[in-house]
């Protein structure tokens, strides 16, 4: 049965009515929602705001390095130390590191430029800081329903967004209903904020109707993979953070690593790679792996005898909407706005982007609030972009604007260039750098790059991806429709596979994409095997594809990681 064939014999859906529907309980969303109810307090008023988490519970899937600058949260709420807000670890000592193949240079902090000074900012488990933010929306009346994925976009007969409707559950691989299905449910604001994260699927719908990019750059994007260990207290000094670029990578292939001690003899590690890599040979996941055997970095996690003796605790990965303010889209659209890495507010010469999604959801509060108090509906928030291009957030995303389409000529010119754009000039540049392309369209074929022989995994340090996965507690439910869908079933094969040897199963960090013997075609004829239970929810998979013929849609609510820590 097609969807609208199970509305027709289920339906109608049951629909619930608020003033401000709010998609994703991460940073952005949560913010959204205690400032919606901040203002009206102040003015001794009410508003009814819902947020929608596809989670299991807020948190279950955020992902993040993470440093956090706690300006916006100050913002929000200056009382965050008294409340118990988890930012207990400060940032101590920067080091940036360029590595070789067996060696490495520390820069002096002396030559680092602005965006590397993270004094005052804090090493944070982003998913503890989200948890503890729908406790404080939640204590100011904010309902919250994790579990619950917004599927579909509703629209009113004029064509602005009337909310969102929740996917149906109990719907079987064979696209029919079960026993336990249960009819989606309609949720209807008179405004609708979306804070779904790095290529949101309903973001990315509303990009295209209503051409919100038409006069930005092509959105550029990352894959973001971490591990949290537990090492030996006498590698590890609390605030300590430690970034890296150079090798594994080569000169033109964006990337860098990071490893943070926080509290408690834990450490975050980390490994980004610009999903505009060239070669599709390339594997982001080894390429992280093989990062953790270099000396300089393998050290934290040995005794004094070079033994590891260091335990992995968990494993995630997630896209980063790395494009910064030039691929900015538009933010507002009748009846709602994008906040957040929904729309790429992150700052990626700082690697940080949760103050940015708070700020972004405090100013489209702002402006959802005032329109709602003037009687309004379903109109343009314009007086979100307007805040936002006045804020100090515009301002610092401005400054940081050219530092990835630097390195399109190579790490070491776009080292030079960045450090004198922000050390000698401040950030106030008289030039700016426009991208031309997308990610997907970088991969050259397979046949006119080098193959990458990656080293076999240890078992202690380094490890295969399906062992990651089991440590990042995902699950889905298997009886149902797969929510990674190809447009063309014969594309893999036909096109990917011959052309570009298949990099499914390389940008991949959990394994979903598999290349195995056909056996209904006979000879050496191969198929896309899709594991759709091991996916992170990274969308990797939508950004790179070479020819866009995936297409991630959501699963059913709950489903996905549960990160823990992370």
């Amino acid at each position: 049965m097609t969807p609208e064939e199970i509305i027709q014999q289920y339906g109608p859906r049951e629909a619930m009515e608020y003033d401000v529907v709010i998609v994703g309980a991460g940073p952005a969303g949560l913010s959204a929602a205690i400032r919606l109810k901040q203002c009206a307090a102040e003015k001794g008023r009410d508003v009814s705001v819902v947020v929608l988490e596809k989670g299991s519970e807020p948190g279950a899937h955020t992902l993040s390095g993470a440093i956090m600058d706690p300006r916006a949260l100050t913002e929000l709420m200056p009382d965050w130390k008294e409340k118990g807000a988890p930012l207990h670890q400060p940032v101590t000592d920067d080091a940036y590191v360029f590595l070789s193949e067996t060696g490495g240079t520390r820069i002096p902090n002396l030559l680092l430029p602005p965006f590397s000074n993270n004094h005052g900012n804090y090493i944070v488990g982003l998913g503890n800081v989200v948890r503890w933010l729908a406790q404080q929306a939640e204590s100011l009346g904010v309902e919250i329903f994790p579990g619950f994925a917004a599927a579909e976009v509703l629209y009113n007969e004029d064509g602005s967004v009337k909310g969102v409707a929740t996917g149906n559950v109990g719907i079987g691989k064979d696209g029919q209903p079960t026993e336990n299905f249960q009819l989606g449910m309609e949720l209807h604001g008179k405004y609708t904020l979306f804070s779904e994260g790095s290529r949101g699927h309903l973001g990315r719908q509303l990009i295209e109707r209503f051409k919100l990019d038409e006069h930005s750059d092509p959105q550029s994007y990352g894959i973001g993979i971490k591990e949290l260990w537990e090492i030996d207290p006498s590698r590890h000094t609390p605030g300590f953070v430690m970034h890296t670029a150079g090798w594994p990578m080569d000169e033109f292939t964006y990337g860098g690593a990071f490893l943070y001690h926080a509290e408690d003899n834990k450490v975050s590690c980390g490994y980004v790679v610009g999903l505009n890599y060239r070669n599709p040979h390339l594997s982001p996941f080894e390429e992280f792996q093989r990062w953790k055997m270099h000396p300089r970095v393998r050290w934290y996690f040995t005794d004094s005898q070079g033994n590891v003796n260091a335990k992995r605790l968990s494993y995630g990965a997630r896209a980063i909407t790395a494009g910064g303010v030039l691929a900015l889209p538009k933010t507002v659209f009748p009846g709602g706005a994008l906040l957040g890495c929904d729309a790429g507010h992150l700052n990626v010469s700082r690697i940080k982007g949760s103050h940015a999604a708070i700020k972004t959801g405090m100013l489209a509060a702002e402006a959802a609030y005032e329109a709602l108090a003037a009687g309004r509906q379903y109109d343009e928030l314009t007086a979100y972009p307007q805040a936002f291009a006045g804020s100090w957030l515009a301002e610092e995303l401005n400054k940081d604007r050219n530092f990835k389409n630097w390195f399109k000529r190579g790490l070491t010119v776009g080292t030079v260039m960045n450090g004198f754009e922000q050390y000698a000039l401040r950030g106030h540049m008289p030039w700016t750098l426009h991208r031309q392309q997308p990610d997907h369209v970088q991969l050259q074929s397979a046949d006119a790059c080098k193959p990458i022989a990656y080293p076999k995994p240890d078992g202690k340090l380094t490890f295969d991806r399906l062992s990651s996965v089991f440590i990042s507690n995902t699950n889905h439910e298997e009886n149902q429709p797969p929510h990674l869908t190809l447009k063309d079933p014969t594309v893999p094969t036909r096109i990917n596979l011959p052309k570009f040897a298949g990099p499914e199963a390389r940008y991949c960090p959990a394994g979903v994409y598999e290349f195995v013997p056909d056996e209904t075609q006979g000879g050496n004829a191969q198929r896309l095997q899709i594991n759709a239970q091991n996916c992170l929810h990274c969308k990797t998979c939508d950004i790179k594809d070479p020819t866009q013929n995936i297409v991630w849609v959501t699963p059913e609510g709950g489903g996905g990681p549960n990160y823990s820590g992370m």
